[in-house]
């Protein structure tokens, strides 16, 4: 998005080479990086990209990622609620900028069951167990199907996931896919199920929305930030029960889809590459030339 008017170079960690700017990606990560610029190229800006991860774990209670945030001249973060997550002293850094993702055509979809699918690796933050526990009590239920996508990062969620498989025969764990196939099942999905506890703006939950698929989202602020305060899709967090009631509302009642869908293609706007790309242009442009 930045090489038609910037030489980018992209690297896992800064060695001392000369740049004009830096845009370092997560706090706490990028920590060495972050601090080794500020010294070496004191008066060259610095962005800090801060993930889900970032903002609502690691700046709590990590000093190297408390540190990235008082080095920074400016922080980007990833959905529109975001910038009051940070500490208070560092909100006037901040800036939004929404991931962006291209557009699928919506598939039609059969009316002989309701698919559900959710991406994302099994580990904690993720909150896979939401899913496994949907998935058991919906298990009486042989119209509604219910795939999940990703690799299993924690064994003991594989474990359980395999358990779930073998215990509910419409769960299908189908392990790590490749992107356009992951994204070929969002399309083909009814509704894309998005558990997590922690994000920092999902880029699943945008393709889903880019594919006019609707979502089905735990309430958190990294979902409420893309998809919007008043959209009709959230459960609880940890609310398996909430989740399998929205699940069946979604295939009792096609109305409710069509009126998330509508709610969704609403948004889809804000994941434009178009925007995304015009967001980062501005805010080099304006590093550059305001930092001293």
């Amino acid at each position: 998005m930045l090489r038609e008017h910037y030489r980018v170079d992209l690297v896992d960690r800064w060695e001392g080479r000369t740049a004009d700017a830096m845009v370092a990606l997560h706090a706490r990560r990028s920590a060495e990086s972050i601090e080794r610029w500020t010294q070496e190229q004191p008066r060259r800006p610095l962005a800090v990209v801060l993930t889900g991860t970032d903002l609502y774990r690691d700046i709590r209670s990590d000093a190297s990622a408390q540190r990235s945030l008082a080095l920074a001249d400016r922080l980007v973060v990833l959905h529109e609620r975001a910038v009051d997550d940070l500490p208070a002293q560092y909100r006037h850094k901040a800036l939004a900028c929404f991931q962006s993702t291209s557009t699928r055509m919506p598939q039609r979809k059969t009316q002989r069951h309701l698919r559900a699918v959710m991406v994302g690796h099994l580990r904690a933050e993720k909150a896979p167990r939401t899913y496994f526990a949907a998935a058991r009590s919906l298990a009486g239920r042989p119209d509604i199907l219910l795939d999940h996508i990703g690799a299993a990062l924690d064994p003991a969620l594989g474990a359980e996931a395999l358990a779930v498989q073998q215990g509910c025969p419409r769960y299908h764990w189908l392990g790590p896919l490749p992107h356009p196939s992951a994204r070929r099942h969002i399309q083909a999905a009814h509704v894309l199920v998005h558990t997590s506890l922690i994000e920092g703006g999902a880029h699943v939950v945008m393709e889903a929305v880019r594919s006019g698929t609707p979502v089905l989202a735990s309430r958190i602020a990294g979902n409420v930030g893309l998809l919007g305060p008043d959209y009709q899709g959230y459960f609880e967090p940890d609310d398996a029960g909430g989740l399998a009631g929205l699940i069946e509302r979604c295939r009792d009642d096609p109305a409710i889809l069509g009126r998330l869908g509508a709610q969704c293609a609403l948004r889809a706007p804000l994941f434009e590459p178009a925007r995304e790309r015009a967001t980062l242009l501005a805010l080099l442009a304006e590093m550059l030339e305001t930092c001293p």
